[in-house]
């Protein structure tokens, strides 16, 4: 058996298996690779690439639109290597055109993630569930959805459409956008920031056997809503896309402060993975197999030495 460092199996197949097979797809977000790991360890079918998530990482910034498309699918394709559960990505506005769109899909393809979701704000976007968004025409959005799902060489891997009129336009033009993305080819709706559990209730019952992406923005404009009802209304993805990285936050920041307080971390270390587990979990004995595997077991000389 040849010895494997990376991942990355979860492909579009994957993705596209488990939304025809009925299922909720709870995908949790990442923001790294560690954190996908720790999704993946978790149990959950799929992670979420939060493009949040990789704004505040990446450069310690709001997601505004600061980061560029190459940037973005970097970071899916270091995540897809890390996991053998499919990844949806944050893909933003496509970064332009249809044309620009033809080339982030072909750009997340290469990288491995599952499928990606494109949205219907004005570049430079802002996080969904912030202020002060725009919208471009849903004609061009419609342009955008079709050139997306045309460029794709599987055609597995899944394009989720993403409305932010809701904050902008209001609710009724929100559904009638999304009719008209899933009209261009889109394979999944998303329809961002709904206000109350009766807007996502009128939301799933607008699409029936349409397949649905929930957006469970931890402390979002979105109120919180059970993941049996979601499923009772039809909901087929629903996402957690910054928990894991509020989480980091307020661990590094406990640590930090232990430092700070104390002089050192000893204090704090019984509540954390030991060196020896963590070294585990980040892969150490794979690594330590392949070494051993590779390594050169007999003295040879070397031609014309």
């Amino acid at each position: 058996m040849t010895a494997r460092l990376t991942r990355g199996r979860g492909g579009p197949s994957r993705l596209r298996a488990l939304l025809e097979s009925g299922q909720m797809i709870v995908a949790p977000g990442a923001f790294d690779p560690l954190a996908a790991r720790l999704v993946e360890e978790a149990g959950f079918p799929a992670v979420y690439m939060t493009g949040f998530g990789t704004s505040a990482a990446l450069l310690g910034r709001p997601d505004v639109g600061l980061l560029t498309m190459t940037e973005m699918a970097d970071n899916a394709g270091r995540i897809a290597a890390s996991v053998d559960i499919p990844v949806i990505a944050d893909a933003d506005t496509g970064y332009g055109n249809p044309l620009n769109v033809i080339r982030t899909v072909g750009a997340y393809e290469a990288a491995g993630a599952a499928g990606i979701h494109i949205e219907d704000q004005v570049a430079p976007k802002k996080c969904g569930h912030m202020d002060g968004k725009l919208v471009i025409p849903a004609e061009e959005m419609a342009a955008k959805i079709r050139a997306a799902t045309e460029a794709r060489g599987n055609p597995d891997f899944v394009i989720i459409a993403r409305t932010d009129a809701r904050a902008v336009e209001g609710f009724e033009h929100a559904l009638a956008r999304a009719r008209r993305y899933l009209q261009a080819g889109a394979d999944v709706l998303f329809i961002e920031a709904l206000t109350s559990e009766a807007e996502a209730a009128q939301a799933a019952r607008a699409f029936p056997g349409v397949p649905l992406l929930f957006n469970w923005a931890e402390g979002g404009k979105t109120p919180p809503v059970s993941l049996a009802r979601l499923e009772e209304m039809g909901y087929r993805i629903v996402i957690f896309p910054i928990g894991t990285l509020l989480a980091a936050t307020a661990g590094m920041r406990r640590i930090l402060r232990e430092i700070a307080q104390a002089g050192t971390p000893a204090a704090a270390l019984g509540d954390l993975p030991s060196f020896a587990e963590f070294l585990d979990f980040i892969g150490l004995p794979e690594v330590r197999a392949a070494e051993q595997r590779y390594a050169a077991t007999d003295a040879t000389e070397i031609p014309g030495g």
